[in-house]
């Protein structure tokens, strides 16, 4: 079966212990990013098997129309850059592993890492200290701050978890139903989205970017916030 991984930045993905299933197939792993649809075309013309790294390519009618040996889709998470309806047309399976109840940690960690930077000038010491000098400020306290999770999934509890074990006060604002599962989990939940925006020192922003969401943050809501704020 020959099966094409587009996008694998960093050719991790032959270092995974599941990559091994993949024995006796022909695989072609794909490093960098095309989207031009003759070249992805070219690419993927005798592709039985499509598995796809996130959103980065975008796998519209125009292509799907060109490739008639594909059979299966692998997704590891959502698909809005698939059109369903074509691949349904063609007798083409999608395939989406989300884990159910199982937070991206690296999203999680990654996001930490950004206020912990920002919030203790660590990228602006480092870069004093190479240059030969030493502390160049303090920088900030997390400990007793408010920590806003805009979103309440998997990844915005888990960072809410981060928040709760450094001290911060965590407050969230989401859907409806995301609230109300912040409110289970013990969590403090806005009295409305202005009000959100006023209270929190760090705001941690975890939703994707769909239709529903373009806009979502407004100029009035980023006015609404602290001038020492800080937007993750």
């Amino acid at each position: 079966m020959k099966i094409s991984i587009l996008d694998d930045y960093f050719d991790t993905v032959r270092t995974l212990a599941c990559f091994g299933q993949l024995a006796g197939h022909e695989v072609a792993v794909w490093n960098d990013h095309v989207q031009d649809l003759e070249a992805l075309t070219e690419r993927l013309r005798d592709t039985e098997v499509l598995v796809l790294i996130r959103e980065r390519t975008q796998i519209r009618a125009p292509l799907i129309a060109r490739l008639d040996k594909l059979r299966l889709i692998s997704q590891r998470s959502v698909y809005p850059h698939i059109d369903i309806d074509a691949c349904t047309a063609r007798g083409i399976v999608v395939s989406s592993s989300q884990h159910p109840g199982t937070p991206s940690y690296a999203a999680a960690e990654l996001t930490w890492g950004l206020v912990l930077a920002a919030l203790r000038q660590i990228p602006q010491q480092m870069a004093a200290l190479k240059a030969g000098h030493w502390q160049i400020g303090v920088g900030q306290s997390l400990r007793g701050k408010t920590l806003g999770i805009y979103g309440y999934g998997r990844i915005g509890a888990a960072v809410a978890g981060y928040g709760k074990a450094f001290g911060m006060h965590v407050l969230v604002w989401a859907r409806p139903a995301s609230l109300e599962r912040a409110r289970v989990d013990g969590l403090a939940v806005a009295a409305s989205k202005a009000a959100f925006f006023e209270a929190c020192d760090v705001l941690s922003l975890h939703m994707r970017l769909v239709d529903a969401t373009r806009g979502i943050v407004t100029a009035a809501d980023l006015a609404a916030m602290k001038p020492t704020a800080l937007l993750v």
